[in-house]
């Protein structure tokens, strides 16, 4: 049974390790081990495994993206950019905000390109949490949240996601919001379960938020990725803006993950402070990639729907395979992954089915209790998390091998 507010456990190593008790494991000697995704690409690579741990593509972004960042270097936009990001994209990102959302953030004052969305969430808390204050996430949450919680010094507390759809335990939710909370950072769609939370679950986030004067800075890097559910910004949600700083990125969108272009959006106040924490971080980076990616904001509607459509199809060729393997598949709602329990298979512990997948069948995934701390960790001990933004003919070659799996334990 779980505790109404989980907290990160406190150990006599540095604030930033303290809380990364998920995906980066402590050596014996308080120092930081491997972490998992580097455990498991390495055993990929000794095996010859196709590793569908790590989430990214392995193809490239569209043409045209790619020829504007040629041309742009072409043309000399080779030196730093403005620490807000260029003029071009901020406007791209603005337009963008309205055209799909009906949010009009000024582009002048309320928009930040940041390099990745990765920098944007550390400028974010950086700028808002520090010690004495709390962070609230749902949980499993992406593995970065925790070691950037630990830089600020502020106490991660979480709120468990329940199988089968990975909704939130509202119950629990509620008791995890404290006078304390000062920020509340939301991952939707969210890695790692692929849930896409519906309007009555942010709603109810909105108004935990007021009650407790909690600002909320919101993940939404897999906007573009869901399939049939409707993604819906907590910008958009009646008495959110004015608190909401709203996160995105070009990497999943465009299958550019290397480019490392991100921007966040939100009322004046908000944006000054994290720009404020940003000019210190990286200052200012990718001239060229930001004036690409302004020109694939503008894309037409018929592309956003396919990038969805296609991964769509993509899910279901390895759902099928995991499917056949004799796991109990959690079909996502939203982005690259898809999550299994390994119970039907009579195991209980994915972390060590993990480390002996590779060899097994020669196909890598990721053990879902790194993304939790410890009570959360056995929550989910028995949930895997298999990356799909793979192509079509690997991830057919997969599903093939993971059918194997139940004649081989």
């Amino acid at each position: 049974m779980h505790s109404p507010r989980e907290v990160s456990t406190p150990m006599a190593t540095a604030p930033w390790q303290r809380a990364a008790l998920g995906a980066n494991l402590l050596a014996p000697d308080g120092g930081l081990g491997v972490t998992i995704f580097e455990e498991m690409t390495t055993l990929a690579v000794q095996t010859g495994a196709i590793n569908l741990g790590q989430g990214f593509p392995d193809e490239d972004g569209p043409l045209e993206i790619r020829e504007a960042a040629r041309a742009a270097i072409a043309a000399g936009a080779n030196q730093y950019a403005p620490g807000k990001g260029v003029p071009e994209l901020r406007e791209a990102v603005a337009a963008h905000q309205r055209r799909f959302y009906g949010l009009s953030p000024d582009p002048a004052t309320e928009v930040i390109i940041t390099t990745g969305a990765t920098e944007a969430i550390a400028a974010s808390l950086l700028a808002f949490a520090g010690p004495g204050d709390e962070v609230l996430t749902l949980e499993p949450f992406y593995d970065s949240y925790g070691a950037l919680i630990g830089l600020c010094g502020a106490t991660h507390v979480t709120a468990p996601l329940l199988v089968p759809d990975f909704m939130p335990d509202m119950t629990a939710l509620e008791a995890a919001f404290s006078e304390h909370t000062k920020v509340v950072l939301l991952n939707n769609p969210h890695n790692p379960t692929g849930a896409v939370f519906p309007r009555e679950v942010l709603q109810k986030i909105v108004e935990l938020a007021i009650r407790h004067n909690s600002i909320i800075v919101s993940d939404e890097v897999y906007e573009h990725l869901t399939f049939g559910a409707r993604h819906i910004p907590v910008a958009s949600l009646p008495a959110a803006a004015e608190r909401t700083i709203t996160i995105s990125s070009a990497g999943k969108t465009f299958s550019l993950t290397g480019w490392k272009i991100g921007w966040l959006t939100g009322p004046e106040k908000l944006v000054s402070a994290a720009r404020t924490v940003k000019q210190f971080l990286t200052y200012s980076s990718g001239t060229p990639f930001q004036q690409a990616i302004a020109a694939g904001l503008a894309f037409p509607d018929s592309f956003f729907e396919g990038i969805a459509a296609s991964l769509k199809a993509k899910r279901d060729i390895l759902s099928e395979g995991l499917r056949a393997a004799g796991f109990n598949v959690f079909s996502p709602q939203g982005t690259y992954f898809v999550n299994v329990d390994t119970e039907p298979l009579g195991i209980t512990d994915a972390v060590d089915l993990a480390r002996r997948l590779p060899e097994l069948v020669g196909v890598a995934a990721i053990p879902v209790p790194v993304f939790c701390h410890p009570e959360g960790a056995e929550r989910t001990r028995s949930l895997l998390r298999f990356a799909f933004c793979k192509r079509t003919e690997v991830l057919e070659e997969a599903a093939g091998r993971l059918a194997r799996l139940s004649g081989r334990l």
